[in-house]
């Protein structure tokens, strides 16, 4: 599990370095469960230096089932990611590994 507060580090330091004073009061990061099981993870880049930094949606696996579902995107001024149980640190290192990348050209 090494991995896990690895990635729970990292989030911690990007929410950090976002608080402002102003930005925390209105933004932040919301992690909640689904009902077919599964995770939303959603972060608000409003205020961000990501806001307008481009990122492209990917979908896999919406079966019948939705027992192995990966989703995420920037929409609405947000990054939103739905993932099953055992995969919410796969969504939140993807979340990560784009806002800590350099932007893309």
């Amino acid at each position: 599990m090494r991995d896990a507060g690895n990635v729970l580090e990292r989030l911690e330091r990007w929410y950090a370095a976002q608080c402002n004073e102003d930005w925390e009061h209105t933004y932040g990061v919301k992690i909640d469960t689904l009902d077919n099981p599964g995770w939303s993870f959603k972060v608000d880049l409003t205020d961000t230096y990501l806001l307008g930094r481009s990122f492209e949606k990917v979908q896999e696996g919406q079966n019948d089932d939705h027992a192995d579902f990966l989703y995420w995107e920037v929409k609405d001024r947000q990054f939103v990611g739905y993932c099953p149980p055992h995969r919410l640190r796969e969504v939140i290192s993807i979340f990560l590994s784009w806002a800590e990348g350099p932007p893309a050209r």
